[in-house]
């Protein structure tokens, strides 16, 4: 019994020189298995680069999918994100003979990964023969919503089993740490798949995508084994729950809430527009090849974690989390400044600056509003303010998501037939507006978030102790 707490100790001091939030650690959860029940969102990050940047760029440049086509493919798993809270809520009211409230819901969001990623290369095939497009965009479609559904309910159950296999003191803690291997998931699965498709083949995209969808198998399974304890007596209580409905109304009723969720949405549809035209631009604008384009998600990633760590000590220097929001909102106007220019300058480098201070961008802001609308919440409805952020902001994602490639179509072929004169007859016409659009909504936001800056300031600073940075959803 004394081996294992020294155990624990010497691996939170390690950690916390080598890995964020490694002090999460404790005898009740070692650091092995914490890591090993992180392995769920490695596999979502490996979905996530394969849906919103490998493919995307694949369909646009090597197949010539027309771009609004694709950015609703992108779109239509992010429409599911809106049930994330009542997804969590019908995981802690679950009835199972079995005992098990989270391992179903894990297991069959797995099966939905895994069942996308199996369809997407017949998907493909189909897509490129003109006789069978329609019914290979169909298919295409049916694989982004599978994948991206699976994605979603297997990230919202994985987050509850970790709070409740976690002591109470390290619960903030170890939702940090997930948060941190997601990151890190995608980093390695766009540098990985990256290389892989170095030199790029129809072939070689396909057995990457298998292999995408047997590893997240392997991956979920490892990190879901004997991780929740059967317990009947919760899972058969007869006991009536609280109306869903009621919660919701009691939470979006407090003062400054529907300002926040404003904010928060126009800012998440400014930072999605881009996400299915990053690396298409980076490809048919700059030339880049399929291997460097899919590095661009993973540059993303890297300013993602730079934002996290920054955010953590800025937060425990008790700074205003909208300020952070703020300050996430204008390293985005300058993000979407360094793309636009990429493509006149004929600069790469500018392009992965541009990428790299994006996830920066969305760190802060993602990482101040969702502090700022936990402050809002009231000490049993922690939960649902992690829904409400999550179903807003993933909403106005994926509708930025569409219109980002609507507009891009539109512009693009206005542009081309010399609509709007011989100067901008250029592909490069129809990103560069949609980039704009971004600057535009960036610039909005941060007139919506005025108002509510340092307001509630003590609620918020009161929850942060216990909650701030680390409670930050996955």
């Amino acid at each position: 019994m004394n081996e294992r707490p020294s155990a624990v100790t010497f691996w939170q001091a390690v950690g916390t020189r080598f890995l964020p939030f490694a002090d999460a650690a404790s005898v009740e959860l070692p650091l092995g298995r914490l890591l090993r029940l992180a392995l769920f969102q490695v596999s979502v990050g490996l979905a996530a680069v394969l849906l919103n940047g490998t493919l995307n760029r694949v369909l646009i440049v090597e197949l010539d999918t027309p771009t609004w086509i694709v950015a609703l493919m992108i779109a239509i798993p992010l429409l599911v994100a809106p049930f994330r809270a009542l997804i969590g809520y019908r995981s802690d009211t679950h009835r199972s003979v079995l005992g098990w409230r989270r391992v179903p819901y894990i297991w069959f969001g797995t099966l939905g990964q895994f069942g996308g990623l199996a369809i997407m290369p017949f998907a493909l095939i189909l897509v490129t023969r003109p006789d069978t497009f329609v019914v290979g965009v169909a298919a295409a479609c049916l694989s982004f919503l599978l994948t991206g559904a699976g994605m979603h309910v297997t990230q919202t159950a994985g987050l509850a089993l970790a709070t409740d296999i976690a002591p109470d003191d390290k619960r903030p803690r170890v939702v940090a740490l997930l948060y941190v291997m997601l990151l890190v998931g995608m980093m390695l699965a766009a540098f990985t798949v990256g290389n892989l498709l170095a030199a790029f083949t129809a072939t070689k995209l396909i057995q990457v995508i298998q292999g995408a969808a047997a590893l997240t198998m392997a991956l979920n399974i490892v990190a879901l084994w004997k991780q929740e304890a059967r317990n009947t007596g919760i899972t058969m209580s007869t006991v009536d729950d609280p109306r869903f409905s009621a919660i919701w109304a009691s939470f979006t009723a407090r003062p400054n809430t529907k300002r926040l969720l404003l904010a928060i949405g126009l800012g998440a549809m400014a930072f999605a527009m881009q996400d299915a035209l990053l690396e298409p631009y980076g490809g048919q604008i700059l030339g880049l090849s399929v291997g460097s384009t899919t590095a661009l998600t993973g540059t993303w990633a890297i300013g993602a974690l730079a934002a996290f760590a920054y955010s953590g000590k800025r937060l425990a220097d008790g700074s205003d989390p909208l300020r952070l929001a703020g300050l996430g909102a204008v390293a985005g106007v300058a993000a979407f400044l360094m793309t636009l220019f990429a493509a006149p300058l004929v600069s790469v480098p500018l392009l992965f600056a541009g990428a790299t201070v994006i996830g920066f961008g969305v760190g802060l802001f993602s990482v101040g509003t969702m502090v700022a609308a936990m402050g809002l919440s009231n000490s049993g409805n922690a939960g649902l303010a992690l829904g409400a952020w999550g179903a807003v902001q993933a909403s106005c994602a994926g509708l930025g998501i569409a219109l980002g490639g609507l507009i891009r179509d539109g512009i693009a072929y206005v542009a081309l037939t010399e609509g709007m004169g011989p100067t901008l007859a250029d592909r490069a016409t129809g990103y560069g507006t949609v980039f704009c659009l971004e600057i535009l909504l960036l610039l909005v936001t941060m007139v919506v978030l005025g108002p509510v800056i340092g307001r509630g300031r003590e609620r918020v600073d009161g929850d942060a102790a216990g909650f701030g940075l680390s409670e930050f959803p996955t």
